[in-house]
């Protein structure tokens, strides 16, 4: 390894808060674009011709983008700079949304999104460690608790603001409206974010581990998301992707492990409380976020709701997260254990879910409110105490190290979890039609009352006998749907609320810090 002797430069005045406005702007930018596309899926649904499968890929290709640039952020910034990186991971961001708001096919739009991944992982996890950094020790927690405070906020502009854009307008200007506030942000980065002369630089860059993490990793994804359609391993295509992704991830595990300057650190793992917290990181990713992905399409296709008014119901929880994840690393860690607070919060996330399964076409932001709300709890409860635990012990160069692995197993867990869902709810679907056309048959004379009765309705309004009835099959058809997505949609709920409790005992696996700080650090801001 190689030190440069420069020491850092700390900046003052206005270039200090101009500093922390560029950071904050590209962490918030990334954050505000990801949850806003989540409430603009069923347009581009309408507008791509694209299935709920389909549309699933706009959120893993973001989410695999990310898994594959935050762990490499740190060697990439130190390699070339971190004013060359951060510049370079904003204009890949910027370029890549204009490219996402131009996409007219799904998979243009799956590729462009896959690209904005990479850019926005490097913002987001670059970001703090330059205002970390670039102050002196005084003055840095000021600046990391604005930049921490507009991490929280991000995710609750995002939603009504994904709405606003996508009713107003079209699902193309949430991607267009980060393009002027990209090329300021690069301009801003060039010209304020100071280049550490004192970064370590590697020696050889790990690129058969990269190379073989990106080929593990998007291999997997791709088995998992398109292996339903294909029948599985009925399909050559989909065997091929499968041992290319266990080939890839063993390769890539075996090369880090081996390798005397790794691109991921994975011997950070024999750290028994990191290891199993990122087991649960994991899972908190697959479900937590994977029951969110789906709740835009069930307030759509279920309860009618427009992307405007899926994000203003989103803000009221929104905000409660926030309130939620200081309350939870402010006062209630310190009075109660990591391991009765984490169980808790998955309680409770179990309650909303159980909430949910009961919903029905005439529920509503009133019905639904609580339930949110409970949720925002739920999470914090969940992820700040094994946050915490999985880091507890751990300085320097191995926290930072062990805190990008737990941010990338949740993107991970995320882009796994909506795949998992999505197979789960697609077999459902397929299920519940199936048990449900099955009772409708001339034998069945309450269905049969019932088709009379819609298609004496259409007579009644002048229509031929044979459009009547052809028109009462249509209702009938669109009642079945509606009455299959329902139940669909209530048995994922039922299922993920099952995936929790039975992950319970491995909260109790891992080791409890000390009350008075073994991590010195707020794990409400990670």
């Amino acid at each position: 390894m190689e030190t440069a002797s420069k020491a850092p430069e700390y900046i003052s005045g206005s270039a200090k808060w101009i500093l922390i406005i560029t950071a904050l702007s590209c962490a918030m930018l990334e954050l505000i674009d990801s949850t806003a596309v989540s409430v603009s899926r069923p347009a581009m649904m309408g507008g791509l011709g694209a299935t709920t499968m389909e549309i699933a890929w706009v959120i893993t290709a973001y989410a695999l983008g990310n898994v594959i640039t935050v762990p490499l952020s740190a060697m990439l910034s130190a390699q070339f700079g971190r004013k060359v990186y951060f510049t370079g991971s904003v204009i890949v961001f910027t370029v890549s949304s204009l490219m996402c708001g131009l996409s007219s096919s799904l998979w243009m739009l799956v590729f462009c999104r896959f690209i904005q991944g990479l850019g926005g992982g490097g913002l987001l996890s670059t970001s703090q460690s330059i205002i970390s950094d670039s102050f002196p020790p005084a003055e840095a927690a000021t600046g990391v608790a604005i930049f921490g405070m507009g991490v929280l906020l991000g995710p609750a502009i995002g939603p009504v603001l994904g709405g606003y854009i996508t009713d107003s307008f079209s699902w193309h200007w949430i991607f267009f409206i980060n393009v002027p506030i990209g090329v300021l942000a690069a301009y801003l980065s060039w010209k304020y974010v100071p280049n550490l002369e004192d970064a370590v630089k590697t020696k050889k860059m790990d690129w058969l581990g990269i190379v073989l993490m990106i080929i593990g990793l998007c291999s997997l994804q791709y088995f998992l998301e398109e292996g339903a359609s294909k029948d599985w391993f009925d399909s050559n295509e989909i065997v091929f992707f499968f041992i290319l992704a266990v080939s890839g991830l063993s390769g890539f595990i075996w090369r880090e492990l081996t390798t005397d300057e790794p691109a991921v650190n994975l011997k950070l793992y024999r750290n028994l409380p990191l290891a199993l917290g990122n087991l649960m990181n994991l899972i908190l990713g697959m479900m937590l976020i994977g029951v969110f992905f789906i709740f835009p399409l069930f307030a759509q296709d279920i309860l009618g709701w427009t992307a405007t008014m899926q994000g203003e119901f989103l803000i009221p929880s929104s905000i409660a997260s926030i309130f939620a994840m200081l309350l939870v690393s402010k006062v209630i860690l310190k009075k109660v254990s990591y391991h009765a607070a984490s169980v808790s919060g998955i309680l409770l996330f179990v309650l909303f879910l159980l909430f949910l399964s009961f919903s029905s076409a005439d529920s509503n932001e009133h019905t639904l409110f609580w339930p949110f709300i409970i949720s925002s709890f739920g999470k914090a409860l969940v992820t700040v105490p094994i946050m915490t635990m999985a880091l507890a012990g751990l300085r320097g160069t191995e926290l930072a190290q062990a805190t990008g692995l737990s941010n990338i197993m949740r993107q991970l867990g995320s882009a796994i979890g909506v795949a998992l869902i999505n197979i789960y709810l697609e077999h459902e679907k397929s299920m519940v039609r199936g048990n449900m056309v099955g009772h409708i048959n001339q034998y069945n004379e309450i269905a049969s009352e019932r088709v009379a009765g819609i298609a004496g309705t259409f007579s009644a309004a002048g229509y031929p006998p044979d459009e009547s009835m052809a028109a009462s099959y249509k209702m009938v058809d669109q009642l079945l749907t509606k009455q299959e997505y329902l139940v669909s949609y209530n048995h994922v709920y039922i299922a993920a609320a099952l995936f929790l409790l039975v992950s319970i005992p491995i909260i109790f696996m891992i080791r409890s810090p000390r009350k008075n700080g073994d991590t010195g650090q707020d794990m409400s801001m990670h």
